[in-house]
Parts: structure tokens; C-alpha cells; sequence
């Protein structure tokens, strides 16, 4: 279990993460979403110990990370960008990385290898970026680590490369117990592998949860009634978002569902539909200024 402890990290004056604090356990996969810029990297270079937390903790099963080469052997981190060695074959990084990772394993090597489709006695720097990223995530599950983080690594892949390694992802957390923490922009492909979801935002972490606790409490409703019925009609609600089309209103309600669901029924609507929330919609009904006005732009 990796637990992140009451950590900030500052740059000089500037603030990059504030506060934070969650665990993922064994076996799991927490999915971290968040805009650009909100400090999703920096977090998973603060876990991996290439920043150093400015206060808090970070352990793995107990021990703290910072400074501590033995915890870091169990730790990889595939970057946003992707770096090799200058002129390096997969195989050639294989052997590199084998002398950092004890458990490095080159039967799993030669078995991702094969499976991606990769040429490994070809030079890195004439992969696509998305060969690159399947060499990295190949070596990356060769070193057999109990903590992976992942940063962007569904980027540049093709429809059925990221299938592929969304699979092998989740069969990797199952059969090894790994804590997985990976950060996508790609909601949807985070909503179909993750158990847990947080999302940053201003610096610190605003939703904390299990995809079902977060499916559980919050929902799309839409209903109709005879008269038409504003906002302010329905005060004993916590809506996070309210539209209206002539009589149809579509609201997205916090709360337990089943509870929200019948209090609307109370309310004698002529058609009363529930709909679950998509990680993407929680994601944008929880960020601020999601309200544009673009009318005027041009």
C-alpha cells in the first residue's frame, strides 16, 4: 500500500500541490485526473521520489520513499516524455534497467516484446511515439515493480494498443497485487479500468473516491412536469448543474440516488429518468468556470 501523507510541494514562491493526502491499496488502480497544469505530474514525481515533497510523507507499505534505494527498486515511473538512452535498442535498455530492478524478469520481456510486435534489436530513436511509449510500458512491467505510475501513457496510441494496455494494466494490478497510479486526459479510458478516481484541482485533491462510491452519489435526472419549474423550485436539492428545455429539466444532483430519486417522484413529474453520471461529466461539474460564455468571441 502506498500512502501519500499531508504533502505540498512548492517551486520558490509558487505552489504546485497543497495538502494532499490519499492511499492506494494493493492491487488497485487509482486514476488521477485534473486540467493541464494542475499538478498531476508533479504529483507522480513527488511518489517517485524525482521531487522531493517541500512537507508530508510518502510510504510504501509503511517506509518512506524519499531517500530510501531500496523502496525506489520497487518503483517505476513512465514519464509524459519519454526518454532513452542516445542510439538504445529495447534491448539494450532491458539490460540497463535490469541493473537498477533486481526482479527485472526477461521471460516477461521477450513475452511483451512479442506481444506489442516491437523489433528490439532496433534503435529507440526511430520508434514513433507511440512505439516508444508501448517500449516503455513494456520494460516498465518487465521490472516487475510494486508501485507503477503512469503518466499519459494511452497518448499516441492507436485504438488497439490502448485497448492492449489498458488490459495488460489491469491483469498487471490483479496478478501482482501492484499499486497503479496513472494520470490520462483520456476520461474515458480511466472510467473503464480504475476502482479509485481523484481529482486535483486549486493545488489540492477535491474528489477522493471509489468509481462506485462516485457513481453512487451523484446523479443525472431528467423530468417534466405540467407548469414550468426553475432552479429555485426545487430548494431542497443539492443541484450541481441545472438546464431546462420548455418543461424537459435535465439536473445533475448529489446525494443518494435511490433518496433524490424518490423525492422527485413525490413531486408527481409526468416523466421522471435517471441517468449515471460519465467520470467525465463528475469531472467537469466539479471544476470551476465550467459556465462559458463563448457568444461573444467572435
Amino acid at each position: 500500500m502506498i500512502e501519500i501523507n499531508n504533502v505540498t510541494k512548492k517551486f520558490d514562491d509558487f505552489t504546485a500541490l497543497e495538502n494532499m493526502s490519499f492511499r492506494v491499496e494493493n492491487g488497485s488502480i487509482y486514476g488521477l485526473v485534473g486540467y493541464n497544469g494542475a499538478g498531476k505530474t508533479t504529483l507522480l514525481k513527488t511518489i517517485a521520489d524525482v521531487y522531493r515533497a517541500t512537507a508530508g510523507t510518502i510510504t510504501l507499505d509503511g517506509k518512506v520513499i524519499a531517500d530510501n534505494a531500496e523502496i525506489k527498486e520497487k518503483i517505476f515511473y513512465v514519464p509524459d516524455d519519454i526518454y532513452f538512452v542516445a542510439n538504445s535498442t529495447m534491448d539494450k535498455m532491458a539490460k540497463f534497467y535490469a541493473g537498477f530492478y533486481p526482479k527485472f524478469n526477461f521471460e516477461t520481456y521477450d513475452k511483451l516484446v512479442k506481444l506489442f510486435g516491437l523489433d528490439p534489436h532496433k534503435r529507440l530513436n526511430g520508434f514513433s511515439k507511440g512505439m516508444q511509449r508501448q517500449a516503455e510500458m513494456v520494460l516498465a512491467m518487465s521490472t516487475r515493480p510494486e508501485v507503477l505510475l503512469l503518466d499519459e501513457s494511452f497518448d499516441g496510441l492507436d485504438p488497439a494498443k490502448r485497448a492492449l494496455t489498458r488490459e495488460l494494466i489491469i491483469e498487471y494490478a490483479n496478478e501482482t497485487g501492484a499499486c497503479v497510479i496513472i494520470s490520462s486526459h483520456n476520461l474515458h479510458e480511466l472510467e473503464n479500468m480504475c476502482d479509485h478516481v481523484g481529482l486535483i484541482n486549486g493545488k489540492k485533491l477535491v474528489i477522493n473516491t471509489s468509481v462506485d462510491d462516485m457513481s453512487a452519489s451523484v446523479c443525472k435526472f431528467r423530468v417534466i412536469f405540467n407548469d414550468k419549474r426553475d432552479k429555485e423550485d426545487f430548494p431542497n436539492f443539492d443541484i450541481k448543474d441545472f438546464s431546462r428545455d420548455g418543461k424537459i429539466i435535465t439536473m445533475v444532483i448529489a446525494g443518494d440516488y435511490e433518496e433524490v430519486e424518490q423525492k422527485l417522484a413525490d413531486m408527481a413529474p409526468l416523466l421522471l429518468e435517471k441517468y449515471p453520471l460519465t467520470l467525465e461529466e463528475i469531472f467537469l461539474n466539479e471544476m470551476e468556470d465550467k459556465n462559458y460564455d463563448i457568444t461573444k468571441i467572435f
